[in-house]
């Protein structure tokens, strides 16, 4: 009659074997340890391993601060609104974002140039029927017209 092989499964220690593919690794990786060695000195030398080691001794009073603030309503209408402030910037085109930023300063430049009185009502009645003027107050009256009709 036929006799059974006897299977021994060496046991497996995942310990050792870690460790020996930390022994490995400085040869395989030595410019990527080299660089990371390079990294966490400068995050000491700057304080920042310090920072980060007190933020986590005190993640659970931080996390219960952040959990009781954000729960408050005046943080959950902040929330609510900047996720509405970023579909009302994402609608509009950056080339009108960048007509108002561009006029921002260069208005101020010409108004602060006039270094005597102010300008006079006729004055300001004549550059009315300019026809920059008119286009960026036909804008202005529009935006107020479609706000106006909003309240309503």
């Amino acid at each position: 009659m036929a006799q059974p092989i006897p299977l021994e499964i060496p046991k497996r220690d995942p310990s050792e074997e870690l460790r020996a593919r930390l022994d490995q690794a400085p040869a395989g990786h030595a410019e990527a340890l080299l660089s990371a060695y390079a990294v966490l000195q400068g995050l000491h030398d700057s304080g920042v391993l310090d920072a980060l080691r007190g933020v986590l001794g005190a993640r659970d009073h931080i996390l219960e601060t952040v959990a009781a603030e954000a729960s408050t309503p005046e943080a959950i209408h902040a929330m609510r609104n900047l996720i509405y402030w970023r579909r009302v910037l994402g609608s509009i085109e950056p080339e009108a974002f960048q007509a108002i930023f561009q006029a921002i300063p260069e208005g101020m430049r010409v108004a602060t140039e006039r270094k005597g009185k102010p300008p006079g009502l006729w004055s300001l009645i004549r550059r009315l029927g300019d026809r920059d003027t008119l286009r960026g107050l036909a804008a202005a009256l529009d935006i107020l017209r479609t706000f106006g009709r909003r309240l309503g």
